[in-house]
C-alpha cells in the first residue's frame, strides 16, 4: 500500500499557494507517496481559493518521488484539450509523477451554479466519458480525431507526449453503491470510492469494490484502489491496524485527508510530518 494526502485548495488557511508548496516539502521529506489537491474554482466570494494545477506546477518544481495530482477534477467544467495540455505539462514538470483524478462533482457545489456550468448528472457524465477518451487520445502524440455529442477535435496533434505511457493514470470517483460509475473507473486506471446514503467505505465493501472492478477490467494493466480516511498519528500500531484492513481488502492507496474540519492548520501540519502509518 501506497500514502497519500488530500487537501483542500480553498479556505482562509488553505487558500495559499505558497502554503501548499511548502506542505508538500514536508509531506516529501515525512515519506509520504502522494499529494493530491481539491479542485474547486470558486464563485461564491466566501474563501480564498487556488488553481490546483498550477499550484501542483509549483510542488512539482519543489519536489522529487511523490505523485502529484488532483482529487477531482469535475471535467463537465473544463475543455477537455485544456485539462489535456495542463495535465502533461504536470507529466513533464514532475519527470513522470502526474495522476489525473476526475468526477462528475458535486451537484449542490456553488461552482457549478455561480458560472452557469451543466446541472443534469447524466449530461455531466457524458461530458465526462467524452472527455476522458480526448485526454487520454491527445497524451499519444498522434493524430487524435473526436466527434461526439459535446465535444468535438479535428485531427489534433499534441505535442510532447506524456512522459508516462500509455497516458498519465486516470482516477475516477466513485460514489458507492452507484455502478455505472465504477465500471466507468474500470476502464482506466484507478477508483476514487466515496459513501452515498448507504453507510461508510468499509473493508468489507471495498472488497466488494474490488471484486465488481476485476469483473469489468478489460486489461491486466496495473489499477489503483485508493481509500480516503484519517488517522490520529499518535498511536502508530492503531493507525498501522486501520490501514492494512483496508490492503488487505484491496486497496492500493491510502488517502489522507487533510481538511479545515478535522482541525487547526498546525494541527494538520503536525500530522503531516508525522508521516505515513507504515
Amino acid at each position: 500500500m501506497k500514502f497519500g494526502l488530500m487537501l483542500p485548495n480553498k479556505g482562509h488557511s488553505y487558500g495559499d499557494a505558497n502554503l501548499l508548496v511548502e506542505l508538500a516539502l514536508c509531506a516529501e521529506q515525512a515519506g509520504w507517496e502522494g499529494f493530491f489537491l481539491w479542485d474547486h474554482i470558486g464563485g461564491s466570494g466566501d474563501w480564498p481559493t487556488m488553481d490546483p494545477l498550477i499550484s501542483l506546477g509549483a510542488i512539482a518544481s519543489q519536489t522529487q518521488t511523490m505523485r502529484l495530482g488532483t482529487m477531482v477534477t469535475p471535467l463537465s467544467r473544463r475543455r477537455p484539450w485544456k485539462v489535456a495540455r495542463e495535465i502533461v505539462t504536470l507529466d513533464h514538470l514532475s519527470h513522470g509523477r502526474a495522476v489525473l483524478g476526475v468526477g462528475l462533482g458535486d451537484l449542490v457545489n456553488k461552482d457549478f451554479k455561480a458560472f452557469g456550468e451543466a446541472s443534469n448528472p447524466r449530461v455531466r457524465a457524458e461530458m465526462l466519458d467524452e472527455s476522458l477518451e480526448i485526454i487520454a487520445g491527445l497524451q499519444s502524440g498522434q493524430l487524435f480525431h473526436h466527434n461526439g455529442k459535446h465535444y468535438q477535435v479535428t485531427e489534433a496533434l499534441f505535442k510532447p507526449a506524456a512522459v508516462q505511457t500509455p497516458h498519465i493514470p486516470i482516477w475516477v470517483a466513485a460514489h458507492w453503491p452507484f455502478k455505472r460509475p465504477l465500471q466507468r473507473a474500470a476502464r482506466w486506471d484507478g477508483v476514487l470510492p466515496r459513501p452515498w446514503n448507504a453507510g461508510p467505505i468499509t473493508a468489507e465493501v471495498l472488497r466488494e469494490i474490488a471484486a465488481y472492478i476485476a469483473q469489468h477490467r478489460e486489461t491486466d494493466a496495473p489499477f489503483d484502489i485508493c481509500k480516503y480516511g484519517q488517522t490520529k498519528g499518535k498511536d502508530l500500531a492503531q493507525d498501522r491496524a486501520l490501514v492494512q484492513e483496508y490492503s488487505a481488502a484491496g486497496a492500493t492507496w491510502w488517502i489522507e485527508e487533510i481538511s479545515p474540519g478535522r482541525g487547526t492548520l498546525e494541527q494538520m501540519r503536525e500530522r503531516i510530518i508525522t508521516g505515513p502509518p507504515r
